[in-house]
């Protein structure tokens, strides 16, 4: 079972890719997508879409896993991330995948066992948890957490056997 993760932003949008065999977690591909700031709001958008199907034509994952948007202080941040969580979730759902999503709650708590924990604490477990992953960057590391949270959600709700 591979499970892409992304954790969606205007300006990158970080992906993961995870293996699962059994209880085993593998770690396959992580990166950003990053449209240039300068460029109007739907070229970016088209960049965020162009590049999440690259990533699903590259590696062919089953399943999909996308951070939910949390509510900004700035309205307009919190449509524009809205926006850019649409875009990158259609995708995976034109290309027939289940497409789950988790709040950043529910993944700090999954990686952490808290669900305050910090981008530093979730970073440290998803190196943990996926030896030999070099990160690079904050936002692949959320990615990647997205994708080991369904991985262990997918089995305990549905009972599902990898």
């Amino acid at each position: 079972m591979r499970i892409l993760g992304l954790d969606p932003g205007l300006l990158r949008t970080g992906w993961g890719i995870v293996d699962v065999s059994g209880n085993r977690l593998i770690h396959v591909a992580h990166g950003v997508v990053k449209p240039p700031a300068s460029l109007p709001l739907p070229e970016r958008l088209l960049i965020l879409h162009n590049g999440i199907v690259d990533i699903l034509s590259q590696y062919e994952p089953d399943e999909a896993a996308v951070e939910e948007t949390f509510s900004n202080v700035n309205p307009d941040s919190t449509i524009k991330l809205g926006h850019a969580r649409g875009v990158v979730m259609v995708p995976p759902a034109k290309a027939g995948l289940p497409v789950s999503e988790y709040a950043a709650k529910v993944v700090k708590k999954a990686l952490v066992g808290t669900g305050g924990a910090d981008k530093a604490q979730v970073a440290f477990m998803v190196r943990r948890l996926l030896p030999g992953a070099e990160l690079t960057s904050g936002d692949a590391a959320d990615a990647l957490a997205v994708a080991i949270t369904h991985a262990h959600h997918r089995r305990a709700l549905r009972g599902v056997r990898v």
